[in-house]
């Protein structure tokens, strides 16, 4: 099958598919192709734009660069990120054994202390369901061995 443009003496442009260009020809010499706007069988090919695949060994176009963060947003990430940080002053890290720590302090198997680290939603869901004092915090944390 092969696809065209074609186009009426309305300058109605169309398209319309065909087994190959000679039977597109022979129906057109037989007035068998007509405008579905108005009926028009003097048709003819309209200029269409190719379909070429891109080279197999060009590169994509690079992406476009993000655009800039609002200073409001950059202040209001500052402060939230100082008040984060003073709230963590005397924090434990426990990283990804929060959910383990924060019950075993909430059964009164260790001692309450501030702690901070990573837990999974459902382990959050559950820490919740089960009592457990929780709060997410509202910026990531880098965990300590990975902080500058």
């Amino acid at each position: 099958m092969i696809v065209f443009d074609l186009r009426c003496g309305a300058g109605h442009v169309f398209e319309a598919w065909f087994s190959s260009s000679g039977v597109y020809e022979d129906q057109r010499w037989r007035k068998l192709v007509a405008c579905p706007m108005c009926g028009d069988t003097g048709v003819d090919k309209a200029v269409m734009a190719p379909n070429v695949s891109p080279k197999g060994n060009s590169r994509p176009p690079a992406a476009s660069p993000p655009a800039p963060m609002p200073d409001a947003v950059k202040s209001a990430l500052k402060v939230l990120a100082e008040a984060q940080r003073k709230a963590l002053q005397g924090s434990r890290w426990v990283g990804d054994r929060f959910a383990t720590e924060a019950r075993a302090m909430h059964s009164g198997d260790q001692p309450d202390q501030p702690i901070h680290g990573q837990a999974t939603l459902a382990e959050a869901k559950a820490l919740v369901e089960e009592g457990v004092p929780i709060a997410p915090l509202p910026l990531p944390v880098v965990p300590p061995e990975k902080a500058n």
